[in-house]
């Protein structure tokens, strides 16, 4: 890789890991909140079928999966850049997905809500709730897998990924985890808009910006190797 590219890599990197700070303390700025909602005067925890329930619950189930694709790259490419995305990926959604399922905990609310449709917290211009069509077009989603959340990718999507290597694993990547990351900025973004609890609104809107930088970057990682942002 040339210099030039080599230097755009480390400002992106160095944008997203201001980022990823401003996170952490976000994140426990929100679990202080939390601990401290049994004193006079502090808010209520969120009930059950508010949309901060909810986005926590299906932003984890959304992260779970980006540390997934992370890990299985990993694996199959050499990449010194893609590899050291994946980490960081890896890392930061781990680390957030554990933040969200604490919050859980400390609201008393279960991590899985039985008969709970995915998105259905998220409410339109319209007020009709539930997913949207913002999935990337991913049709191939086999009976009974389960229904995608936007951007996901599906069980044939991730066999694909964990049988490429090389230039092939890292294309697939990138492709597969820009469409996630959209599809987690749109979820974020509503949580901005709609949830209650102030921190983690801020949280939300921290993932709404490092995704987007991620994006550039991995848009720009995909042109280096010649190839276009198109469907997964």
């Amino acid at each position: 890789m040339s210099g030039s590219g080599s230097g755009l890599t480390r400002t992106h990197r160095a944008a997203i890991a201001a980022v990823v700070l401003a996170l952490l303390f976000a994140g426990a700025a929100a679990v202080s909140s939390a601990v401290g909602r049994g004193d006079a005067g502090a808010p209520p925890a969120p009930s059950t079928d508010s949309p901060d329930a909810g986005f926590a619950r299906d932003m984890s189930v959304h992260h779970q999966q980006a540390v997934e694709m992370s890990f299985i790259v990993r694996d199959r490419t050499d990449d010194e850049d893609v590899r050291r995305l994946a980490y960081d990926i890896a890392n930061t959604q781990a680390n957030q997905r554990g933040m969200m399922l604490g919050w859980l905990d400390l609201w008393g609310l279960p991590a899985m809500e039985a008969g709970s449709e995915p998105m259905a917290w998220m409410a339109d211009a319209d007020g009709h709730g539930g997913q949207d069509d913002r999935s990337g077009g991913q049709s191939d989603h086999p009976a009974g897998d389960g229904p995608l959340m936007p951007g996901m990718a599906t069980k044939k999507q991730l066999e694909g990924l964990r049988a490429a290597s090389g230039r092939d694993a890292e294309i697939r990547f990138l492709r597969l985890m820009i469409a996630h990351h959209e599809g987690g900025v749109a979820m974020a973004e509503a949580c901005v808009g709609q949830c209650a609890v102030e921190p983690q609104r801020k949280l939300a809107q921290g993932m709404v910006d490092a995704q987007r930088s991620e994006v550039e970057l991995m848009t720009d990682l995909l042109r280096k190797r010649g190839a276009e942002v198109a469907a997964p």
